[in-house]
């Protein structure tokens, strides 16, 4: 029974991460969500700077906090390790439903680029970084960094495969590519209002910091293998040269990660 009702509990986990990352979608591009980053009455300038700081503060405090190994360790004293990923995912889903329900808007206009073809190719531009997000998750294992294939394995008392490292696909050429996927998601748009830009600006600063922290982590982890591969391959921006040792390296590079909005 403990072992269906922890598969039960990630199975929930894993539902309610996508509908809070396909809602994020509608809600940073404006398209077929009932409430967006710009919808809303305008209230002042000072209360949703206030309330819109605070709330992604929260989210980077429990997103980054929660994804530290000192974290884990604690919370696995409690919860069985099969459950401390999709506990993560669920109270960051959460985290960011919230986010999304007390968002104020703030919609003066830093730029409009609504010509339609220029304001389709934005808009395509932006869907296309959703789409790396997404394809860099199956790159690596999406069902493991969102807590799903740790509670199929322990409902079919299997272990999980040790980490290893090693980097498929864009890890060859950029570090991080779940985040840059996010960095172009937020920051291409045809509209670009005070809200947006505050939105895009502090979860890019969070990126950041989430890189450093991630590193750090990675570096315990694998050691030279994981320094070597920093110096071989650049961090967002993807660099094409062809450099001795690149077919060898990392699949837990994101499994240990926060993407920056939805990753641990």
């Amino acid at each position: 029974m403990s072992r269906i009702l922890t598969f039960t509990y990630g199975t929930i986990a894993y539902g309610l991460f996508l509908v809070a990352i396909l809602y994020a979608i509608g809600f940073v591009t404006g398209i077929y969500v009932p409430k967006t980053v710009d919808s809303g009455p305008a209230a002042g300038l000072v209360e949703p700077l206030v309330v819109n700081l605070l709330l992604l503060t929260l989210f980077a405090v429990q997103h980054s906090g929660m994804a530290r190994q000192p974290f884990k360790h604690w919370l696995t004293r409690f919860l069985s390790p099969a459950l401390e990923r999709s506990t993560f995912v669920l109270l960051s889903s959460l985290v960011l439903c919230l986010l999304f329900w007390q968002w104020r808007p703030m919609p003066t206009v830093v730029w409009d680029a609504h010509e339609p073809f220029l304001g389709t190719a934005l808009l395509a531009i932006s869907l296309l970084g959703w789409g790396l997000v997404f394809a860099s998750t199956f790159m690596i294992n999406h069902f493991e960094l969102f807590g799903l294939h740790q509670v199929v394995n322990y409902l079919r008392r299997r272990d999980m495969p040790r980490a290893q490292f090693k980097t498929p696909g864009l890890y060859r050429v950029v570090r991080h590519p779940i985040y840059l996927g996010f960095i172009i998601a937020f920051w291409i748009t045809p509209l670009m209002t005070l809200g947006h830009l505050l939105f895009a600006s502090v979860t890019t600063g969070y990126i950041l910091l989430g890189i450093m922290l991630e590193e750090r982590d990675l570096t315990a982890l694998f050691g030279d293998e994981y320094r070597q591969y920093r110096r071989r391959v650049a961090m967002l921006f993807p660099s094409f040269r062809r450099q001795a040792g690149s077919s060898k390296d990392a699949d837990s590079v994101a499994a240990l990660t926060v993407p920056p909005l939805i990753k641990s």
